[in-house]
């Protein structure tokens, strides 16, 4: 395997091992997505990427981070989201949609706000839902504990959000089970202190996150993959650990998951988090390994060697860069560059295709 090989997903053949990391942009209102959202991502499809991902995408109003977070829960979010996924796949890339709920940690201020934690209702906050009536941090909001009419009704609204999602042209649907958020608070026993059918043991923990795979998946192509984003561990002990996730991996494959984007922490506020190059492609790689699912590993991954380091090695599938394509959209075009592969520059930008590589020489020709 190699950093711009191909790799082929069920029916999809994504044009290299690089994909765009969902981040916030907190640049929504009542979930639309608008022009911000258009040129945000559809720059990165022009820059090389091979999947490029929304932001987490509230398949609720209350599932969301901030009230300005991008949203699915009705059918007119879809006009201007297939809008992006059509200038998306015409730049060769491979639209993504990351379906989340924000559980216990929404109802917050955007971190651009003077003010950080809780938005009370009387400022256009909520009630967040979670497994348990357990505060993220003191500043946060106190949780309600969903009863079984509400955990059913989040597995009917990712459900029905994979459906809006298919309507809008997306290819890949990532669910949305780390950092804290409410499918992660279910897993981890560090927020889960439920003793239904929904927690304490193992089984019972994973049994939300299996529900939402298993409703996804009867609304989404068998030839279209799904994805799901864990946090590998909590970094606190007695918490969600890498035992447990290379466990889950074991358990999902077989539900029709296709790859897990192997990311950490998010669920303790006072987790100490060893932040490094790399730091967590070791997940990615044991997950990869002893579950039985490929992978994608993400956080603090900027060079092109270390990428291709990551994939050459077999540590994971692909990769997923966030801040490094806020600070350069055209990352996969740059690293191709230097390293003489034959990235797909736009037709419109051949002309500054650096000199001496496959991109030039086309438009030389």
């Amino acid at each position: 395997m190699r950093l711009f090989s191909e790799l082929v997903l069920r029916g999809l053949k994504i044009r290299n091992r690089i994909a765009v990391s969902p981040m916030c942009e907190y640049s929504s209102n009542d979930g639309f997505a608008n022009d911000w959202h258009l040129v945000h991502l559809g720059s990165r499809a022009v820059g090389g990427a091979g999947i490029v991902f929304t932001e987490a995408t509230a398949v609720t109003p209350d599932g969301r981070i901030s009230p300005q977070d991008l949203g699915i829960w009705k059918d007119q979010h879809i006009e201007m989201l297939s809008r992006i996924t059509r200038f998306v796949s015409g730049q060769g890339a491979l639209p993504g949609i990351q379906l989340a709920h924000a559980g216990r940690k929404g109802s917050a201020w955007r971190p651009s706000d003077s003010r950080s934690g809780a938005i009370g209702p009387d400022e256009g906050g909520w009630v967040p839902g979670a497994p348990s009536a357990i505060r993220f941090a003191d500043n946060f909001p106190m949780p309600q504990e969903l009863d079984g009419n509400g955990i059913r009704g989040v597995v009917e609204a990712f459900g029905d959000a994979a459906q809006r999602a298919l309507a809008a042209g997306f290819k890949i649907v990532e669910i949305h089970s780390a950092h804290g958020y409410l499918l992660h608070e279910f897993l981890s026993p560090l927020s889960n202190h439920r003793t239904d059918a929904y927690g304490g043991s193992f089984e019972n923990r994973t049994r939300i996150l299996r529900e939402v795979i298993v409703a996804v998946r009867a609304v989404w192509p068998e030839t279209l993959p799904v994805f799901v984003r864990i946090s590998a561990s909590d970094w606190t002990e007695g918490g969600w650990d890498i035992e447990q996730s290379v466990e889950l991996a074991q358990l999902i494959g077989p539900l029709g998951v296709d790859l897990i984007d192997c990311s950490s922490g998010g669920n303790v506020a006072t987790a100490q988090i060893p932040l490094a190059p790399g730091y967590q492609v070791p997940f990615a790689e044991a997950v990869r390994k002893r579950g039985g699912v490929r992978t994608g590993a993400v956080g603090l991954i900027t060079t092109g060697e270390q990428a291709e380091k990551i994939i050459a090695s077999g540590q994971a599938d692909i990769v997923l860069l966030a801040r490094e394509f806020l600070r350069d959209p055209y990352w996969p075009l740059h690293v191709a560059a230097t390293t003489g592969e034959n990235a797909a520059w736009p037709v419109q930008y051949l002309r500054a295709a650096p000199a001496g590589t496959k991109a030039q020489a086309a438009f030389e020709a």
